[in-house]
């Protein structure tokens, strides 16, 4: 999110995950719609890749490729907030401390949750937490009424952000949850696209 025309606020997550996910949903033989901030990886083959800049542009295309998809999957990092007003000009330390004011980026997830069909059969979402794992992720999976959420403990230094392994737990409505020992990226969203694909399966 643009602080000025030079600054943004961001976060720690490198995409490593989302990206596998897509290159995992292309080796099931998915058409595959990749909607990235913009990062240093390179978008897998096969993927139709939209860049979006800000959590307004992410919802704007994701909301535009929804109608013809049968899964959504949540994978990235969006900002809860953004500087209410950016700056139109680069702030200059000689100004002296610029004072932010924060607002709420657009809720992506709740937007898709509101619309009419037609809308994916099957959306997954994300839940990294610094604290109490379980207990947020699980609320998160409730109030969004997700079909899976992947909840993961950012805190770990060999999970989450910017390393390539994971260590989640997935959740379901009415099911157990599933707790993945520490793997691969790639493994973990191998694991998600199964679980995906079993589940549209079902009539």
């Amino acid at each position: 999110e643009p602080l000025d025309p030079v600054r943004v606020l961001t976060n720690r997550s490198s995409g490593k995950q989302g990206y596998a996910i897509a290159q995992a949903a292309i080796d099931a033989g998915a058409a595959t719609v990749l909607i990235t901030a913009p990062t240093c990886l390179t978008p897998p083959v096969g993927a139709k890749v939209i860049q979006v800049h800000t959590a307004e542009d992410m919802l704007g295309s994701v909301l535009q490729e929804c109608l013809q998809a049968d899964a959504l999957v949540m994978a990235a990092a969006v900002a809860d907030f953004r500087p209410k007003r950016a700056a139109q000009n680069k702030l200059k330390r000689r100004d002296g401390i610029p004072r932010v004011e924060l607002e709420a980026a657009p809720d992506i997830l709740q937007a898709v949750l509101k619309l009419g069909d037609p809308k994916p059969r099957l959306v997954a979402g994300f839940a990294a937490e610094s604290q109490d794992l379980l207990e947020n992720a699980s609320a998160k999976l409730e109030s969004k009424k997700l079909d899976l959420l992947v909840a993961n403990d950012i805190s770990a230094t060999d999970a989450g952000f910017s390393v390539d392994t994971n260590r989640v737990i997935l959740l379901a409505p009415n099911a157990p949850a599933e707790t993945l020992p520490l793997m691969d990226k790639t493994e973990v969203a191998e694991i998600l696209i199964a679980r995906i694909a079993a589940r549209l399966e079902k009539p």
